[in-house]
């Protein structure tokens, strides 16, 4: 009625940290109904970084199936398990375009034990401009960025390709 408008996150949609493997029926059915009331984005988060590139091709296909292009979608990975940039180029493939990262692949979940960051933003930009798809950010900038930030707390951050250079 006020003229706004919310994204919708659907967290743990790989896996849960009480619960376990999560059906992507159960998260298909939670974006359905959610789809209804309008949202400007839906996302889909590997929350503690679970997910391998199978579900997520999966789970995102399945998804743009149910939204069209009416609703566009954005994913949200943890690299807990070493797969969440890869995870991220199978969401690519299945039609997301919006991304979460974070500058040296920093972060965590306060809820999981053990959950790493997410995919790191330079790893992101690494990977999308290598495959010809333009990312928008100077992969060299991010990675000064990481440099200047990795001074500031007094160790390297998790970033591979910040390494790599």
């Amino acid at each position: 009625a006020e003229g706004m408008s919310a994204q919708i996150t659907i967290s743990a949609a790989f896996g849960c940290p009480f619960e376990g493997e999560v059906e992507p029926e159960t998260v298909l059915a939670i974006a359905e109904e959610v789809a209804a009331e309008g949202p400007t984005e839906i996302a889909l988060a590997d929350t503690i970084g679970v997910g391998v590139p199978a579900q997520a091709s999966d789970l995102f296909g399945r998804l743009k199936e149910l939204l069209g292009d009416t609703i566009p979608m954005r994913c949200h990975f943890h690299n807990t398990r070493g797969t969440g940039i890869a995870n991220a180029w199978a969401a690519y493939e299945a039609g997301v375009r919006t991304f979460d990262a974070s500058l040296g692949g920093l972060g965590g979940c306060p809820f999981a034990p053990k959950a790493t960051g997410n995919i790191a933003t330079e790893e992101l930009i690494y990977l999308m401009d290598k495959s010809g798809v333009e990312s928008g950010i100077e992969l060299e900038s991010a990675i000064a960025a990481n440099k200047w930030f990795a001074g500031i707390l007094n160790r390297e951050l998790p970033s591979l390709v910040a390494r790599a250079t």
